[in-house]
Formats: structure tokens, C-alpha cells, sequence
């Protein structure tokens, strides 16, 4: 299994939702599946990582098949974040990789019900 890391974003304390939290991306690969686990907090600021991480991938391994984006560690999701899970969706879909939500807690699961984006992706608990 490979492990990295991609860097925190920069910022404030990470008490304002939204305004300068931190947002980490760690990567693991098993075969044709990654997990993608997202700890803090899910905003404008992740998407740099986020993206990063997921083109890597893309590039890195043509035989990928499955993403699973693990988000029991997010606190908290705002519509730029909801923006930056359609956006790694649609990075895979090409290449026939599925996103998948790992046991998505109630700050992921119910901004993205909220809005109706829920239905678009599948969820693993």
C-alpha cells in the first residue's frame, strides 16, 4: 500500500469555517482502488490539494477504477466544497473512475442533501 501526503493549506486558525482552515489529503493505493482521506474542513481551500492529489493519481495510474474519498474527518462543507467533489467526479469519469463517499458524516452528508448533489454519489459505509 502507498501512502502520501499532500500539504495543508494555508492559512488562519482554522476556527472560522471557511476562512483559512486547514485541510489535509492523504493518499493510499491498493491495486485498482485509492482512498483519498480529507481531514479538516472542505471549502475553497481544499480544492488545490484535493485536485492535485486526484490528477496525480489519474496520471500515476492508468489502471484505477475506484476512488474513495474518506470524509469522517471533514467538520465542516461549504459550496465551494461541494463544488470540488462534482469537479473530482468529473475529473474520474473519463476514465471510468468512481468517486465514492466513505461513511460520510452529517457536516459532508447533509449540505450535499441539501442541494440535491447527494444522489450523484455513491456512498460506502
Amino acid at each position: 500500500m502507498d501512502e502520501t501526503t499532500a500539504p495543508r493549506a494555508q492559512g488562519g486558525t482554522g476556527q472560522e469555517h471557511g476562512t483559512g482552515g486547514t485541510t489535509e489529503v492523504t493518499t493510499a493505493l491498493e491495486g485498482d482502488v485509492a482512498t483519498l482521506t480529507v481531514t479538516g474542513e472542505l471549502t475553497e481551500e481544499a480544492r488545490r490539494p484535493l485536485v492535485r492529489t486526484m490528477t496525480d493519481l489519474l496520471l500515476a495510474e492508468p489502471g484505477l477504477r475506484r476512488v474513495r474519498l474518506d470524509t469522517r474527518a471533514v467538520s465542516y462543507v461549504n459550496s465551494a466544497g461541494m463544488a470540488v467533489l462534482v469537479q473530482l467526479q468529473k475529473l474520474g469519469q473519463p476514465r471510468g473512475v468512481e468517486l465514492v463517499l466513505v461513511a460520510p458524516p452529517a457536516a459532508v452528508a447533509r449540505p450535499l442533501q441539501l442541494s440535491g448533489l447527494w444522489l450523484r454519489f455513491p456512498v460506502e459505509e
